[in-house]
């Protein structure tokens, strides 16, 4: 059952394939690296909806350390 938001707390390959905008082969191949966080109950997989969005935030590029918000002469003028 899908909940009012549209996604569910438990989603097979295709719901998370849907979800995150990938193709499902490429799921496979983050779960055989055991990059991304799966349950598999017999020969399918779940993913929790919680744990993806975590890992996901994990995954965040932020640039943070490459682009300092001001630069060195305008952090000495203040």
């Amino acid at each position: 059952m899908i909940p009012p938001g549209g996604v569910p707390e438990v989603m097979d390959i295709k719901e998370l394939s849907s979800y995150l905008g990938i193709g499902k082969s490429k799921i496979y191949a983050l779960i055989r690296a055991k990059k991304i966080p799966a349950s598999q109950i017999g020969r399918q997989y779940r993913f929790y909806k919680a744990l993806i969005d975590k890992w996901l935030q994990e995954k965040l590029i932020t640039g943070a350390s490459e682009m300092p918000l001001f630069d060195q002469d305008e952090r000495d003028k203040k």
